[in-house]
C-alpha cells in the first residue's frame, strides 16, 4: 500500500467547484498561492525554481473522492451526452483523484517562516492539496504536432457584460479591476452544465469567487453580471 503526503496547499478565487476553468490558462488574470507545508516549507526546497516560467502541479481532487469514479465519463466538449474513457479524458472523478495543471509562476517569497509560491492561470479550488510541483520543460513537455482529440480547439468564449447595479457594487473594491477581469474570463467559459452550451437561460446563476457571490444570466451569445455581493 502506497500513501501521499500534501506538499502544499493552494488559495485561488474559486471558492467551490462551480464556474472553475475546465483547463489552466483559461482564466489568465486568475492568480493563486500555494503554501507549502511540513518539510516542504523551507526555500531550500524551491531553490532555482525562479528560473523556470511554469510549473506542472499535481494534486488531489479532495472534494470528489467520496462520489468514487467509473470507467466512462460524459465530457463537457462533447455536450455531455457521448461517453468516452475515464483515460481519454481529464475527468475529476478518477481511480486515484489525482490531478495536473501547468501554471505561471510569478514568483517566491517567505513571509515569517512561512514560503509561498505565486502563480498565475490557475484553474484549482481554493484549499485545493498540492501533491508535488515539477518544473515545466519546454523542449520536452511541448509538443507541436500532438493530436488533441475531441479537444482540439479552444472552447469558444462569450461576451461579459456588468449592470450598473454591479458596476456600482464592485466600484469601491480594492480589486475592482482584477476582479472584473476574473469575472469576465471565467463566466465566459459559460460554466452551465454541458447540455445547456449555447442555449438561452432564464435561470439566474451565482458563483462565488474571491469574497464575493456573483450573480448572472445567461443569452445566447453573452453573459450579464446582474448583482455582486460581499460574504
Amino acid at each position: 500500500m502506497y500513501s501521499v503526503k500534501p506538499i502544499g496547499v493552494i488559495q485561488t478565487p474559486y471558492k467551490e467547484k462551480f464556474a472553475v476553468p475546465r483547463q489552466p490558462r483559461l482564466a489568465p488574470s486568475a492568480t493563486a498561492r500555494i503554501k507549502l507545508l511540513d518539510e516542504a516549507n523551507c526555500m531550500e526546497s524551491v531553490r532555482g525554481i525562479n528560473e523556470f516560467s511554469h510549473l506542472w502541479l499535481l494534486f488531489l481532487f479532495d472534494k470528489n473522492l467520496a462520489a468514487g469514479w467509473k470507467p466512462t465519463v460524459r465530457p463537457p466538449r462533447l455536450g455531455g451526452n457521448e461517453r468516452i474513457g475515464v483515460f481519454a479524458s481529464r475527468a475529476t472523478f478518477r481511480p486515484n483523484g489525482i490531478g495536473m495543471s501547468a501554471v505561471e509562476l510569478k514568483g517566491v517569497s517567505q513571509e515569517k517562516g512561512q514560503t509561498w509560491l505565486d502563480l498565475g492561470s490557475v484553474d484549482l479550488v481554493d484549499g485545493t492539496p498540492i501533491l508535488d510541483i515539477k518544473p515545466y520543460i519546454p523542449y520536452s513537455d511541448s509538443i507541436p504536432n500532438a493530436l488533441g482529440g475531441f479537444a482540439a480547439e479552444e472552447p469558444e468564449v462569450l461576451d461579459v457584460n456588468f449592470s450598473e447595479r454591479a458596476k456600482n457594487q464592485l466600484a469601491g473594491h480594492p480589486q475592482a479591476r482584477q476582479i472584473i477581469q476574473v469575472i469576465k474570463e471565467v463566466l465566459g467559459q459559460d460554466p452551465r452544465p454541458a447540455y445547456k452550451k449555447g442555449q438561452p437561460d432564464s435561470k439566474e446563476y451565482a458563483v462565488n469567487l474571491f469574497d464575493l457571490n456573483v450573480k448572472f444570466v445567461i443569452e445566447a451569445l453573452f453573459i450579464t453580471v446582474t448583482d455582486i455581493e460581499r460574504f
